[in-house]
Order: structure tokens, then C-alpha cells, then sequence
């Protein structure tokens, strides 16, 4: 099919959610899945508070726990797309038993593997993150379909008000990719650089 033609549902235009979250959380720390969720978040403006990840399928949410426990008196988010999350559900169990109160894991919701192909993913067959997430214990869990609802999570993501889960519902579409560097070394310790540690 031609890019901006998959789409066999209503949603959010990934893109702009993006730019509008990001830009409601200028103070946190953003941890970016692999494939979509790291174009997205790059497209939307890079900084040295980004970190994007490269080939670490469901890495995403445990790298997101260790940095809120590390630095607790900053919010993470964790951006990520569903196929990615699906691969940590495990993750979502630890992040409970921990209860950061400054972590928030927010899933752009396509209801596609992207990066393979655009195969329907397990939340388009009824898999629900928000009610995963929520038996696992998080604080607080988001179902997000309208832009209006973004502002607001950017602001419960900046107060820390617990360990969440947002889906966001998105568009199934194939957008330009707007690729970050690929150089984990160089990505890594300007990371590290402006956490105030050298490089490793």
C-alpha cells in the first residue's frame, strides 16, 4: 500500500501528539523505543535530554526505570510504540513492585509491527497496555484518543505523580522518517554528558 493509505481506523496523527507531549514536558528525561517513536520524538525537536534507542526490542520501559531510579527528582517518560511495549510486558510488573514516582510510559498505540511490515500487532486483537499496566499495579493508567488530552498528561508527567501508563491512539500510517544518529557511542555519552558524567 502507499505511505498514508494503511490506515483502517481513526487516530491521532502520531507526529503532532508527539510535538505537543514533548513540548508539555520540557524537564523530563525522554527515553525513545526503537523504529517510530524515535523518529517521532526527533522529528519533534532533538535534545540532549532525548535518548533513542537502536535495536533493543523491548528495552525501552526497564532502561526507563533504571533512569527514574537513579534520578528521582526528575520526570522520565518512556515513548514507545506498542509492538515495543508488547515485547517488555515484563518490564511493566517491575516498574509496579518499584513504584517510581517520577516514571510515565507513554505507548503511541498503531496496532502495527511498523519496522517488519505493518503487521497487525496483539493490541489490535484486543490486547489493552492501560489494563495490563493497571493489574500489574501503576498508579495511573490514560486511554488517549483526542489531542485536547495531551497538555494535561505533559503536566501530570512533570508534577510526578506516580508511575503511569498512557496509550495514545494513533493513526496506522507510514510517515517520513526523520532518522537520529546512530552512533550509540556518541548518543550514550552525550547523555551521560548532560546527566554531569563523563564519557564511558
Amino acid at each position: 500500500m502507499a505511505a498514508g493509505k494503511l490506515s483502517n481506523r481513526d487516530g491521532l496523527d502520531r507526529r503532532e501528539a508527539t510535538a505537543v507531549l514533548a513540548s508539555a514536558c520540557p524537564n523530563a528525561f525522554v527515553i525513545a523505543g526503537l523504529g517510530s517513536a524515535a523518529y517521532d520524538l526527533y522529528a519533534a525537536g532533538d535534545r540532549s535530554s532525548n535518548f533513542y534507542l537502536w535495536g533493543a526490542m523491548g528495552g525501552a520501559a526497564a532502561m526507563g526505570l533504571g533512569l527514574a531510579l537513579a534520578q528521582p527528582r526528575r520526570p522520565v517518560l518512556v515513548l514507545t510504540g506498542d509492538g515495543e511495549q508488547l515485547m517488555g510486558l515484563g518490564a511493566l510488573a517491575t516498574i509496579a513492585a518499584q513504584r517510581p514516582t517520577n516514571l510515565a510510559i507513554v505507548v503511541l498505540d498503531n496496532g502495527r509491527y511498523a519496522e517488519t511490515g505493518m503487521q497487525r500487532s496483539h493490541t489490535a486483537l484486543g490486547v489493552s497496555l492501560p489494563a495490563v499496566a493497571a493489574a500489574c499495579g501503576f498508579a495511573w493508567t490514560l486511554d488517549i484518543g483526542e489531542m485536547e488530552a495531551l497538555a494535561p498528561l505533559g503536566a501530570r508527567i512533570e508534577a510526578m505523580q506516580g508511575c503511569g501508563l498512557a496509550r495514545i491512539d494513533v493513526r496506522a500510517e507510514e510517515v517520513p522518517r526523520a532518522l537520529p544518529s546512530r552512533d550509540g557511542v556518541w548518543l550514550k555519552n552525550r547523555f551521560r554528558s548532560m546527566l554531569g558524567f563523563p564519557p564511558a
